[in-house]
């Protein structure tokens, strides 16, 4: 059932909009660490027992780490596998299955050294062969995400037992960022067909115990991990689509740390029967695909009359409590290459002339398609109010997100998509991968989330000449000629990079929160 927000209610938060994008009415007790910890509690509290129950407020997509995109499934799939190298808590590269790795001269051949004495949960060895397998599946298998990655290496070779040399077939800057998410699986799972949604075979902390569909994913310590154990006796990541029913489960103790915390009651519940609330910046762009094949939404006039249509400082306060960022590019500042553009400003009238020029003075009808989580139907149905300002008529259509994810993803003679009410965090922490997979033109679906169906041939050339050099200033350049053309484009409608807010209760400790919004749960206990 769609929430909706009355015009009314809306026009008296917009004349509040000078509270800014950004303000915070927290900040006297909301701590900025993303590491949970219990100095903020007023109350204490104790476990009942040594289970961790995590709420999200959605559910798992996949549990194939070849395939995952959402940081729900990443933070899953991150507790069962595990890559070469990774990104620490200071978003540096280290290394992890690999005890070392160097770029060789020709800025083409990567050589890592890998960990030794290593096994899957099914008892194979992990080493060189188990490398090369996991390469050639996603190589030959297109449907997966990873594919995408892995095609434009030269190959995967042996040097020996513990080391293997990925070539490239193009320099890439990104490589090493992209190679982060390159997650190993057993290859006597994958040789034997497992089902990676019922079973795991990684290296990783925890194994697989369970999946309810539409409900949670359970898993449980590996006993034999080459690392430092786990020290709850299960984990539970639940799917809580409704933010009341996720501040109840933190209240009663049936879940004890929930994510995103709704950011209307997160002044009023922290410090209460020992809740910890907590903030911290995030690399997470909120936007609106704009699909540009759709007639009245070729024209840039129109889409950017439709951003000049956006109070975002309004947006910021209804959706977010003033949790939130005004972006000023088509990714945070938060990411590497960032280059500031001049605002689209809330402006009716300007939005109105250009609606005008474009042949629309009196609008047209759009549908928008969003996740049914509750804060997403809220940005959703503001979208539509404001747009409809400007004659433009918004039927909002919230859908399960696995059901979204198939849509989305249909090819572009099948895809129906006009607008998607999404947010992105680039897993890599680069600027190309803040671009390349929902703006490049080789990236439109079933290959990626280009569903603005972008295509412009000069902003490609920049991303593809990117990658292939490894010089700052010219990095820089490169990249801000990128931003500079996707800003005037209007492929989206740029809404803001919204803080990331979670909660816990205070006997939680060790949960590390990325940028991105994933889950690093390697330290976590239950006191």
């Amino acid at each position: 059932m769609n929430k909706r927000i009355p015009a009314l209610v809306l026009a008296a938060v917009m004349a509040m909009s000078a509270a800014g994008c950004g303000s915070k009415t927290a900040t006297d007790t909301t701590n900025t660490d993303a590491t949970a910890n219990t100095d903020t509690a007023q109350n204490t509290a104790t476990a009942a027992d040594n289970d961790l129950v995590i709420a999200f407020n959605t559910d798992v997509q996949s549990l194939d780490p070849h395939n995952t995109t959402d940081t729900l499934s990443i933070s899953i799939s991150n507790t069962m596998y595990e890559s070469l190298i990774k990104f620490d808590e200071n978003q540096n590269i280290v290394p992890h299955l690999a005890e070392s790795f160097k770029a060789e001269d020709d800025n083409l051949t990567y050589t890592f050294t890998l960990r030794q004495g290593v096994k899957f949960s099914d008892g194979t060895d992990f080493n060189a062969d188990a490398v090369i397998a996991n390469y050639e599946r996603c190589l030959a298998d297109t449907t997966l995400r990873q594919n995408s990655n892995v095609k434009k290496w030269e190959s995967v070779t042996k040097v020996d037992d513990y080391t293997v040399a990925v070539k490239l077939l193009t320099p890439d800057s990104s490589f090493l960022n992209r190679f982060t998410q390159f997650d190993i699986i057993s290859p006597t799972a994958l040789a034997n067909g497992v089902d990676l949604n019922k079973e795991s075979a990684g290296t990783g902390q925890y194994v697989f115990k369970e999946h309810v569909e539409g409900d949670h994913v359970t898993v449980v310590p590996n006993t034999e991990y080459w690392g430092t154990k786990a020290t709850v006796d299960s984990l539970t990541f639940r799917a809580v689509p409704e933010d009341g029913s996720r501040i109840a489960m933190l209240q009663t103790g049936e879940a004890d740390f929930i994510h995103p915390m709704p950011v209307i009651q997160a002044q009023d519940m922290n410090g209460q029967d020992g809740i910890v609330v907590e903030t911290t910046p995030s690399n997470i762009i909120r936007y609106v695909t704009l699909n540009t094949t759709v007639p009245e939404l070729s024209d840039k006039r129109v889409r950017q009359a439709m951003n000049y249509a956006i109070d975002k400082e309004a947006y910021a306060q209804v959706v977010f409590n003033g949790y939130c960022e005004e972006v000023l590019s088509c990714f945070p500042s938060t990411v590497s290459y960032y280059a500031e553009q001049t605002p689209y400003t809330y402006d009716l009238e300007k939005a109105k002339e250009l609606m005008t020029e474009a042949g629309y003075p009196d609008g047209f009808s759009l549908t928008l398609w969003g996740d049914n989580m509750t804060i997403e139907q809220t940005g959703m149905q503001f979208i539509a109010q404001q747009l409809g300002q400007i004659g433009i008529q918004v039927e909002v259509v919230p859908m399960e997100p696995t059901t979204l994810s198939e849509m989305i993803y249909m090819p572009e003679e099948e895809n129906d998509v006009q607008m998607w009410y999404v947010n992105w965090s680039a897993g890599s922490f680069d600027a190309d991968g803040s671009m390349r997979s929902i703006l490049h033109g080789d990236n439109v679906p079933p290959t990626s989330a280009n569903t603005a169906f972008f295509r412009n041939e000069e902003f490609d050339t920049l991303l593809d000449e990117a990658k292939l050099t490894t010089d700052t200033q010219e990095l820089t350049d490169l990249y801000a000629q990128a931003q500079a053309i996707v800003w005037d484009e209007c492929p989206w409608l740029f809404l803001g990079n919204d803080d990331l807010v979670f909660a816990h209760q205070s006997y939680v400790n060790g949960i590390v929160m990325a940028p991105d919004g994933s889950l690093d749960v390697t330290n976590a206990t239950l006191s």
